[in-house]
């Protein structure tokens, strides 16, 4: 595969960039890009330098995403798109977000080196705040492309410094006067696809053998990033059980109920994943032997289909408000953050397909359970699709473990597609 890519475009080029961005952005345990911080805005610098070095056209846009362009015979026509964020959870992978960052980079300086001029340009789009993790609402940036975040959601403190997310989209460069009105910073008229390369983030390429695989749709989710229990602190050896309002039991109670209705949910054929990933009691007044009055927790119900996690949700609602009565608690939440499910687009879908079917490569669609700007794409009414690649380990820690030959593949069915998107 590596033939397909002349030598300044192919793996010398991926190696050498994904190297400067673990040197760039380590954090000594696995690299930190904060959304809208400092590791993200050097990334996104490193891309620029190198798509320069290439001959590219390279710009920020009022989102202060990085677009590099290559461009096409008719600047009328709907622009090919590709690309992906940069921005990573603490302490995470090097590959998550940034290989289809790269492997976008690797196919625009093929084409140009090649001499391939399309009726359609080519804009690669490295995006800004993808994560969750930084304000607790994902797609930050794609959903600023498009009007799609709201007041509440550029209010949203930061998770340690609490600093509101407006404050740090301007200070990384971001209109956020016209994100403020809702006025989209992109027309999606302006783009006829959107393709984007990811490393899978879990286990099903590895457990199949698989290399690369054409992404079908992704899952949707519902949020809660702080639920509170609230009962009533008391001295252990004091209370008998009839007495308690025990917020640890209580809560524990809740996410038993919950797992049963969702091993149920999936007896009946539904799509569904929930977790609760943060969970713990104030560690300014727990104590061996205190009963504890006050638990936070958050939720996560993923699924490919709207109905499924309404169904659960509704499910959640009953359980909270039953075991409040039994237990003598009260569980508050905070905003409800909702992100629709996406379905590929069909077309692009059966092209990638037999893309792969073209280069000897094995052809097993998956669908995606983790969320991508995709989505986004998907949901403003532009045709997306989607190559996973395989990678050990799953995601979202330093552990990644992408094979370069594996990239390359990507890489390569991603350069073909777009060269017959836009001739």
């Amino acid at each position: 595969m590596n033939a397909a890519f002349p030598p300044p475009c192919g793996r010398a080029l991926a190696e050498r960039l994904f190297g400067r961005l673990r040197e760039a952005t380590g954090d000594g345990v696995g690299i930190t890009r904060e959304s809208y911080g400092a590791g993200e805005s050097l990334a996104l610098d490193l891309v620029e330098a190198e798509a320069r070095a290439h001959g590219l056209q390279a710009a920020r846009d009022a989102g202060a995403n990085l677009v590099v362009t290559l461009p096409g015979q008719d600047p009328a026509l709907p622009v090919v798109a590709c690309g992906s964020h940069l921005d990573s959870v603490p302490q995470g992978g090097n590959y998550d977000g940034a290989a289809g960052v790269i492997a976008g980079l690797m196919a625009l300086a093929r084409l140009r080196a090649e001499g391939f001029q399309g009726r359609r340009g080519i804009a690669l789009m490295a995006l800004r705040g993808e994560e969750s993790a930084w304000y607790g609402r994902a797609y930050m940036g794609s959903s600023a492309l498009f009007g799609r975040l709201s007041p509440e959601d550029l209010a949203t403190p930061h998770v340690v410094t609490g600093r509101p997310l407006s404050e740090a989209m301007r200070a990384a460069g971001m209109d956020v006067a016209r994100v403020a009105r809702g006025e989209p910073l992109l027309d999606p008229r302006g783009v006829a696809a959107w393709l984007e390369i990811h490393i899978e983030q879990g286990p099903v390429l590895v457990a199949r053998g698989l290399p690369v695989a054409v992404v079908t749709g992704i899952r949707g989710n519902i949020r809660h990033r702080a639920i509170e229990c609230v009962g009533e602190a008391g001295h252990s050896g004091t209370i008998p059980r009839w007495l308690r309002r025990d917020s640890v039991f209580a809560t524990a109670e809740l996410i038993t109920r919950l797992d049963r209705h969702w091993r149920t949910l999936l007896e009946r054929g539904r799509d569904l994943v929930v977790t609760t990933g943060i969970i713990g009691t104030n560690p300014a007044e727990h104590a061996l032997a205190r009963i504890p009055g006050h638990l936070r927790f958050s939720l996560e119900a993923r699924s490919q289909n709207p109905e499924t996690l309404e169904a659960f949700y509704d499910l959640f609602l009953s359980e909270c408000a039953g075991i409040a009565e039994e237990r003598g608690v009260e569980f508050r939440r905070d905003r409800r953050l909702d992100t629709a499910p996406a379905r590929m687009d069909e077309g692009l879908i059966a092209r990638l397909r037999a893309g792969l079917r073209a280069m000897g490569q094995p052809d097993e669609p998956i669908p995606s359970g983790a969320g991508h700007d995709a989505a986004v794409f998907a949901q403003a009414g532009i045709p997306s699709a989607m190559i996973f690649i395989r990678n050990q380990h799953g995601s979202h820690n330093p552990r990644e473990a992408m094979e370069m030959e594996d990239f390359l593949i990507g890489a390569d069915l991603l350069a073909r597609t777009i060269r017959e998107a836009a001739a």
